[in-house]
């Protein structure tokens, strides 16, 4: 049987980095979600990745050994400062585990982030499918449906605002 991922919404986003105090855990939770970067791109991310005039983020050899563009999002501009990343991925993983776990009361993956993140932009940006996986820097359409979540309170919303 296949399971659903877990996602969280930007509002558990925020409330997980009450707990966070490191700022360079803190930026690392940010580019999970808002840039919806796996774990290995966020330590791979340096300052000179970072294009400030044409709002864009380089990553470098990501999975498949893919370079991509993707746009900054304005939520994370300024905490850009605070790159490098001082830590590698376990401890990125670890940290992660124990702030949900003190702010959401569960321990939740790093990776999770990543659908999160695609799933915001899908959802609540009304971004298309299309949008998303070149975000993810996905080759097949399939693999980013993988990623993108329908919400419940979505679907009862949507049924109650068409009455």
């Amino acid at each position: 049987m296949r399971t659903i991922p877990d996602t969280i919404t930007e509002r558990e986003l925020l409330e997980i980095l009450k707990f966070t105090k490191k700022q360079h855990h803190r930026l690392a939770f940010i580019l999970g979600f808002y840039e919806a970067l796996r774990v290995s791109e966020v330590v791979a991310l340096k300052p000179e990745h970072v294009d400030k005039e044409r709002k864009l983020l380089l990553i470098k050899q990501a999975k498949g050994n893919k370079d991509r563009n993707i746009p900054i999002a304005p939520q994370i501009l300024r905490s850009l400062k605070y790159l490098p990343i001082k830590c590698g991925m376990r401890a990125l993983q670890h940290a992660f585990n124990i702030k949900t776990q003190k702010a959401l009361n569960k321990r939740l993956n790093f990776h999770l982030l990543r659908h999160s993140g695609a799933t915001y932009y899908l959802n609540e940006k009304g971004w298309s499918t299309r949008q998303v996986q070149t975000l993810l820097g996905h080759s097949r359409i399939t693999t980013t449906e993988i990623y993108t979540h329908v919400q419940p309170t979505d679907l009862i919303n949507l049924m109650w605002d068409k009455e």
